[in-house]
């Protein structure tokens, strides 16, 4: 694999060293490989680890197979994928609710299989949602790009945002949880909040609008990112989301009414700073029903 780039002009002069360490993320163990291999070019030329290179330079970086080995899965059907933005080295698409993110088996067809089939070639995945939810997932193109997408989503520098349909009337603007989250042990499939041996988890909401059938849209943003984490704590306090099968039983709306509404980030390779938002006609359809 080689890839080509033209470092943007907002990028500050550094040495290669510390572009490909800490402006690209590349792992210590891939960077090992382009410093002996010498597979890094700065305007077609070998270049030592301390040389500076500046705005406007054409990096090309160069993978051996053996270093990034593809990883075969099979292919889904390319008519489900519902593309947002693709270029070179990542894809986001808007997922369906009822779709998995990835398989649990190797054979299993998920929306991973789709994209894949989509795009022409093996594609990774960043982040997942639940099958119910709907909304926007990032996938990576190549192992190149991934552990630079999985770092910025551990430095929280990947930014989502939710839209959720709630039970009851929120009169709080803006509501912060930081209750604990464990599994619950009657019910594998569920999460609850568990003060005394969960894990720390922090969910911001804001209230988007209220209904007069007292229900609200509401906007939740995830510092942390905990399994069924906005469900868990909408549900503990009491605004469970409508159509949620696991916390919100006795709600008879047809879908989980949660969507990956927004997703914003720095684009590691030129800087870009992009944000793409999507909704889905399920879920905007259930919207008008039950507001």
């Amino acid at each position: 694999m080689k890839f080509t780039f033209t470092l943007p002009d907002s990028l500050p002069q550094m040495t290669v060293k510390q572009l490909l360490e800490e402006q690209l993320l590349i792992p210590r163990k891939i960077r090992h490989f382009l410093r002996i291999k010498k597979h890094i070019l700065i305007n077609q030329r070998e270049v030592r680890w301390n040389e500076m290179v500046n705005p406007g330079d054409i990096c090309q970086l160069t993978f051996d197979k053996e270093d990034y080995p593809e990883k075969e899965i099979p292919w889904g059907n390319p008519n489900l994928v519902q593309e947002v933005y693709q270029d070179q080295h990542l894809v986001i698409v808007n997922k369906p609710e009822g779709m998995k993110t990835h398989g649990n088996q190797p054979n299993e067809i998920a929306l991973l299989n789709h994209v894949s089939a989509y795009v022409g070639q093996t594609c990774y995945v960043v982040h997942r949602l639940d099958m119910e939810t709907s909304g926007l997932v990032l996938f990576a193109k190549n192992p190149f790009i991934l552990p630079i997408l999985n770092r910025l989503l551990e430095k929280k520098e990947i930014s989502r945002e939710y839209w959720a349909l709630v039970d009851g009337n929120i009169n709080d603007k803006e509501l912060v949880f930081k209750d604990k989250i464990g599994r619950d042990r009657h019910d594998r499939r569920k999460r609850i909040v568990d003060t005394k041996n969960g894990q720390y988890a922090e969910t911001h909401v804001s209230r988007l609008k209220q209904f007069s059938n007292k229900t609200s849209l509401v906007r939740c943003k995830l510092k942390t990112g905990r399994t069924h984490q906005i469900r868990v704590h909408l549900s503990h306090h009491n605004f469970p989301i409508l159509g949620d099968p696991l916390y919100n039983s006795k709600s008879k709306t047809s879908r989980l009414m949660l969507h990956a509404f927004r997703l914003s980030f720095t684009h590691p390779l030129t800087l870009e700073n992009l944000s793409f938002t999507a909704l889905s006609d399920t879920f905007e359809k259930e919207l008008k029903k039950n507001g």
